[in-house]
């Protein structure tokens, strides 16, 4: 909309290769926006990378130095602390020994939170005479001072800053009955962009700016007349910025990636577009099927590849158009190490009406020299003469001829 063509970097279409020492990288684009969600990633270190490799050859908005200085919140709370910034008073130890230490050093009531984490989720309050551990759910933690707003409903200050620019904020009141604030967990918002004070907008700022940060949201509390900085947060989502003011954060995300890259746009039509967000799937987003040997046609049996967290097969398997998802046979899943383990399902056995409980993983198959991730349903197969049975989520995709076959070598 600002007259730029954007690309979406996925796992599905991005790959780097070194040729005559240069570094080549597909999708090649003249500026990254990274908006990797890290605190979801089961590889915060490998998906940070992408961003860094990018970065090599490429202008990075929010560069992956930065995020790393934010990921970890205790960290970003001590850099904070060290460059003057005001923030609550935390504690951070690595085994129970040294956690169990806190109340020293914290003597209120505190926040219990992961060091890496997102939304809120699993925080609690905690007091001095708690048994608190120094993790959460195999997770490190750490306890923050709990700040007690004087309001009778707990509420915070979320400032979104993009470009050293405060685009927009709003007060976030938490759900009756809980003290957490966050917008993902059911809480209220409310613009409060015009009336918020110098002093906020300043914070914000010098946070983002202290964590190199180009964009970021910034939450903050004042107490007795003092404001704090309670979290700094890389990739913060907009729309409930966008409900609470009405402003949309992404057309001055776009303008600031534009302008690093060295382009320009119509200043105008940012404000324009402040007032939409449209949160449709863009055109942009890389297909899971793409390109292929056989015109997307698959036969009754064909042979696949099959990769998972530790190895890769190639194999035949079966198609069924009766059967609602891929399943793989339990030996196969464990010599590739398929996971990670993203639920269960429970299918119906044979004719009867008794039910089996299956375990769901991720996997990456290619049939036809197609690449696509699938959530598959693991069971024995060993009875059955082949070791993966593609369901409609695959073969949706495709054209099936059951005239066409092919069997082990």
């Amino acid at each position: 909309m600002l007259g730029h063509e954007p690309v979406w970097i996925r796992d599905e279409n991005i790959a780097s290769w070194i040729e005559d020492g240069r570094v080549q990288l597909s999708p090649n684009v003249d500026v990254l926006v990274n908006r990797l969600l890290l605190t979801k990633s089961d590889h915060q270190l490998e998906d940070l990378q992408l961003a860094a490799l990018y970065g090599e050859t490429t202008p990075v908005v929010n560069a992956p130095e930065a995020v790393a200085n934010t990921l970890h919140k205790y960290r970003a709370g001590a850099k904070l602390a060290t460059a003057g910034l005001p923030v609550p008073d935390a504690y951070f130890g690595r085994s129970p020994r040294t956690f169990e230490d806190w109340p020293d050093y914290l003597s209120e009531e505190a926040a219990h939170k992961h060091t890496i984490g997102t939304n809120g989720q699993q925080m609690s309050i905690v007091s001095p005479d708690d048994p608190v551990s120094p993790m959460i759910n195999d997770e490190r933690s750490f306890v923050q001072e709990f700040l007690d707003h004087p309001n009778e409903r707990p509420s915070d200050i979320r400032v979104y800053v993009v470009g050293d620019e405060v685009v927009g904020a709003m007060r976030r009141y938490a759900p009756e009955g809980d003290w957490r604030t966050n917008v993902a967990l059911g809480g209220d918002v409310e613009g409060i962009t015009d009336e918020l004070e110098e002093r906020p907008r300043q914070l914000a700022r010098e946070a983002t700016r202290v964590l190199g940060l180009d964009l970021a949201g910034v939450d903050l509390m004042p107490i007795d007349g003092e404001w704090f900085i309670l979290e700094v947060n890389a990739t913060a989502g907009f729309k409930g910025l966008f409900s609470a003011t009405g402003v949309s954060a992404a057309p001055y995300i776009a303008q600031l990636a534009i302008s690093r890259a060295g382009g320009s746009v119509d200043e105008s039509r940012v404000t324009e577009l402040e007032s939409t967000l449209d949160d449709s799937v863009p055109d942009c987003k890389p297909p899971l099927v793409e390109g292929g040997d056989d015109e997307g046609v698959l036969g009754y049996t064909s042979r696949i590849r099959i990769n998972g967290r530790s190895g890769a097969e190639e194999t035949i398997a079966k198609s069924d158009t009766g059967a609602k998802r891929t399943s793989i046979d339990t030996d196969l899943a464990g010599r590739i190490g398929a996971g990670p383990l993203v639920g269960t399902t429970d299918v119906r056995s044979g004719t009867g009406s008794d039910t089996e409980t299956r375990p769901l993983v991720d996997v990456d198959l290619c049939p036809n020299g197609r690449w696509r991730t699938v959530t598959a349903s693991i069971t024995d197969r060993t009875e059955m003469t082949y070791p993966v049975l593609l369901g409609r989520d695959v073969l949706q995709a495709y054209t099936l001829d059951i005239s066409q076959t092919v069997e082990e070598e």
